[in-house]
């Protein structure tokens, strides 16, 4: 690739300072954005954006942390990129074509620049425009593609704009000088920008020779899980629209291909589909259940309701540590991701490896556990085959016999609020153990009060629990949740606590692990969908729900 101004671009993936990446968002789905988009905003020191939801799209692909209030008044900077605002000026009105070149350019001359567009740059889009102006101030470019609107849209509404009887498509602005008679034919037709004239269009179509019985979607805020799809005909389609309360963005396709909709649509009756969805859990292990909840159609809310922190006396930890490194232990449980973590900080501060392991015996209490050993290049020796729990691994942990075994002791690094059950079980197997605590777990800051206030009065759909401590810990600093919101729990220690607070419990997985728990919840909401469409009623969400009409189920 050659600058504009005669020089060449590195032919490395690393594009040189001074050029602008011209990147494709897509529609709204971060899923949908092309593997060199995320690896150009990676590298990006400037990310204009077109939308105000870029900036979160931005955050949310390259995992970037946001900042509480307060590290944001003690002055820490915040991670990633600089964001620059290339949709509307400081005035607060809509930045013209050139102005958004201006600011392209003036970024684009001293760094390297993401210029972020919904959709692809140079599909309906001022990609040309902006790119034309980089040539003329010497600066570098590159296009990226993104997904357009055009295709993807009707595809997550089940539409396709193609068949074997329907092979044409037509893509059409609409305004004020749009001579509909050119589509009189039966071709598909997507209109964009139409929400606002789409009783003029639909009755220039009729009177173009098109039927009025002809099938219209009309799909807004498409891909995203906000995602709503209004069925209609060109006679009905104005009053029907006004009916939704439709507003813009949305994507209109006119054409026989709409009735497939009836057997495609995929996203819009996904189980969990726009359910807000409270995850009270770490700040460091919402991750992987939260990513699972958006498979299912869910809006994950992480609230953290306790906060994992170093224990306040360090040195039994390491008195520890430098008995394992010693040869002191025949056994080191982990009861927890969290204690693997504390122990293997432990050892990084120390310069120690995964070889000061050689020799000892691992038991972890579960999958997960053993998957954040693994990581760390160790294998479990011991992980329980039924029940996931202090209990389970007791069921299969060997007695201690001084003939096989040349050392009794067992090193547990736990929580500083972990129960005594695997201390004293492990102790009437004849095992001494060094009960350690590896961290301590501390209840976390209120959440802001908006999110007080959804938990409160039901505009949460759901909430997982993965632990008693999440239970006591989210009721103590934000209050109970409505009995509207379905409640889904782990386990039965961690429903056996919902239910001492106050909480009625609809779903429990069939075994402690959070992707079972997901499956649970969505198995529930699949149910309950199921039984609506049966029962010939709406379909909605819990939280679209009176408390009377909610139903007692148990997922297992």
């Amino acid at each position: 690739m050659t600058r504009a101004n005669g020089q060449t671009a590195s032919t490395g993936t690393t594009p040189l300072p001074g050029w602008v990446s011209f990147v494709g968002s897509g529609p709204g789905d971060p899923g949908l954005l092309t593997m060199r988009a995320v690896e150009l905003l990676r590298e990006a020191e400037v990310v204009v954006t077109e939308s105000p939801e870029h900036v979160d799209l931005v955050r949310s692909v390259l995992g970037l942390p946001v900042l509480t209030e307060a590290e944001v008044e003690s002055g820490q900077p915040e991670q990633g990129p600089v964001f620059v605002d290339g949709g509307f000026g400081d005035d607060g009105q809509p930045l013209t074509h050139a102005s958004r070149a201006r600011v392209v350019t003036k970024h684009g001359k001293k760094s390297r620049v993401v210029r972020l567009m919904t959709g692809d740059p140079f599909v309906y889009a001022s990609g040309p425009e902006e790119a034309q102006a980089c040539v003329k101030a010497g600066i570098g470019f590159e296009i990226v593609p993104g997904v357009s609107s055009v295709s993807a849209v009707p595809a997550y509404a089940g539409i396709p704009l193609t068949t074997k009887s329907n092979r044409e498509v037509a893509v059409v602005t609409c305004g004020d000088k749009v001579d509909w008679s050119q589509y009189a034919d039966n071709r598909t037709l997507v209109l964009l920008s139409g929400v606002g004239s789409i009783g003029e269009t639909a009755k220039a179509l009729v009177a173009a020779g098109r039927s009025a019985e002809t099938p219209v979607a009309v799909t807004r805020v498409g891909t995203t899980t906000e995602q709503s799809t209004v069925i209609s005909t060109l006679a009905n389609v104005a009053a029907d629209v006004r009916a939704a309360r439709v507003q813009p963005p949305a994507i209109i396709v006119v054409g026989n291909v709409v009735d497939l909709r009836q057997t495609l649509s995929w996203f819009e009756t996904k189980p969990l589909f726009g359910w807000r969805v409270l995850v009270p859990r770490t700040k460091e292990q919402a991750g992987s259940l939260s990513r699972r909840l958006r498979e299912f159609g869910g809006v994950p809310e992480e609230v953290p309701t306790i906060s994992v922190e170093p224990p306040r006396n360090p040195l039994q930890m390491d008195k520890a540590v430098r008995g394992l490194v010693e040869g002191r232990y025949e056994w080191i449980a982990f009861t927890s991701v969290n204690a693997v973590k504390a122990v293997r900080e432990k050892f990084e501060e120390y310069g120690l490896d995964a070889r000061a392991f050689s020799g000892l015996k691992i038991a972890a209490v579960g999958d997960k556990t053993a998957e954040a050993i693994a990581a760390w290049g160790l294998r479990a020796d011991l992980v329980p085959t039924g029940e996931q729990s202090a209990a389970g691994l007791l069921a299969e942990w060997p007695p201690y016999d001084e003939l096989l075994d040349p050392i009794n002791r067992v090193f547990l690094p736990r929580a500083d609020i972990a129960t005594e059950t695997l201390v004293a079980g492990l102790i009437e197997l004849g095992w001494e153990c060094d009960d350690v605590t590896a961290y301590r777990t501390v209840r976390a800051t209120p959440p802001p009060a908006p999110t007080r206030d959804a938990i409160k009065t039901g505009k949460f759909d759901a909430v997982v629990f993965t632990s008693s401590s999440t239970v006591r810990n989210l009721v103590g600093i934000a209050g109970k949740p409505h009995p509207s919101t379905i409640i889904a729990v782990i386990g039965p220690a961690t429903a056996k606590t919902a239910e001492e607070h106050g909480l009625r419990v609809d779903v429990m997985a069939s075994k402690p692990d959070v992707d079972v728990l997901v499956d649970a919840l969505a198995d529930f909401g699949a149910a309950r969908r199921t039984a609506m469409v049966e029962a010939g009623e709406q379909v909605t969400r819990p939280s679209e729900r009176t408390p009377s009409g909610r139903r007692k189920a148990r997922a297992k």
